[in-house]
C-alpha cells in the first residue's frame, strides 16, 4: 500500500508535487522527480500524484474514471520500463468526439488508441478475478487517450510517470456502446491515423495480453489502497499502439474492428 507520509517525508513530496501541479498552469515543464530526490520509490511516487488528486478534489474536481498505463511492450519499451501503472481521470479531462480540443492546455501532447471499459457495477479489489472484471462491465467504446508530461522532454521514467499522474492528459470516447459478449478483445485491431496516414497499428492482446488483464490489475492494485470502481466510472486499461506525437491542426483517429471509431480535432 502507499504508505502515508509525514514530517520531513511530506514536505519533500509535497514539494515535487506543487512543481509537477505548477507546470499546468505555467505551461513550463519541470525535471524529472527522480532526478530532484534520487531516493524516491515507487510508494512516494504515489503519494505525490494523489496529493495532487486530492488538491484538485479540494478544488472542485471529479474523478470520473481511472487509467493503466504502461500496459503494451511497445509503451514499456518506449519508456524503458517493465510494470504498468495507474492515474486518475478528472471530469475536464474528457473531451467530445470530432469537436476541437485547445491544444495550447497542453505541453507536449501525444494520443494512444485504447479500448475503454465503462462499468455497470461497483467492483472492488483486492482479490478480484476476470469473471467479476466481465460483470462488472456495462460496455465499451473505442477511446483515444491524450497523455501529456509535466517533464520536460518526456524524459520519464516509472516514478516520473507515477509521479505526474501516469502522464495523464484527456480522454475522447467514441459513442458506439458494444457489449463484451458481442467482441473477443484480443482480437480487435486497430488502426490509427493521424492527418491521412496511418502511423501506427495494433490489437487488443497487446495490452497484458487482453484489456481485461489490465482492468483485473488495476481493480485489485487499486482495491490494495482502499480505491474501488463505481457505475459510471471510465477505465483505459492501456494503448495498443505506441503513442503518436500530435500537434496543434492535427486530426487524429483511431478506427478498431467490430467497435467503431473516435476522432480527436487539435485546434
Amino acid at each position: 500500500m502507499v504508505r502515508t507520509p509525514e514530517g520531513g517525508n511530506l514536505t519533500r513530496l509535497e514539494g515535487i508535487a506543487g512543481a509537477l501541479s505548477g507546470a499546468y498552469s505555467s505551461k513550463q515543464p519541470v525535471r524529472p522527480p527522480i532526478e530532484t530526490d534520487p531516493s524516491l520509490t515507487i510508494d512516494d511516487a504515489y503519494a505525490i500524484q494523489l496529493l495532487q488528486v486530492d488538491a484538485w478534489l479540494a478544488g472542485g474536481a471529479v474523478v470520473k474514471g481511472y487509467k493503466v498505463g504502461l500496459t503494451s511492450k511497445a509503451m514499456q519499451n518506449q519508456l524503458g520500463v517493465d510494470q504498468p501503472d495507474f492515474g486518475h481521470l478528472t471530469a475536464a479531462m474528457f473531451h467530445l468526439d470530432h469537436t476541437p480540443i485547445d491544444t495550447a492546455q497542453f505541453l507536449q501532447p501525444k494520443v494512444e488508441p485504447e479500448i475503454a471499459f465503462v462499468l455497470g457495477r461497483e467492483l472492488a479489489g483486492p482479490g478480484v478475478n476476470v469473471a467479476e472484471a466481465i460483470r462488472a462491465v456495462d460496455f465499451v467504446l473505442p477511446s483515444l487517450e491524450l497523455i501529456d508530461s509535466r517533464v520536460a522532454d518526456w524524459k520519464i521514467g516509472i516514478v516520473d510517470t507515477i509521479s505526474d499522474n501516469a502522464s495523464s492528459g484527456g480522454v475522447i470516447l467514441g459513442s458506439k456502446p458494444t457489449r463484451l459478449a458481442d467482441v473477443d478483445l484480443t482480437k480487435v485491431g486497430c488502426n490509427l491515423v493521424i492527418d491521412s496516414q496511418i502511423v501506427a497499428t495494433g490489437a487488443g492482446s497487446a495490452v497484458l495480453g487482453s484489456p481485461l488483464n489490465a482492468l483485473v490489475w488495476l481493480a485489485n492494485t487499486l482495491g490494495a489502497r482502499g480505491i474501488s470502481f463505481k457505475p459510471g466510472d471510465v477505465i483505459l486499461p492501456g494503448s495498443v499502439t505506441a503513442a503518436q506525437v500530435v500537434r496543434a491542426g492535427s486530426v487524429a483517429q483511431a478506427s478498431f474492428a467490430n467497435l467503431g471509431s473516435v476522432t480527436a480535432v487539435f485546434a
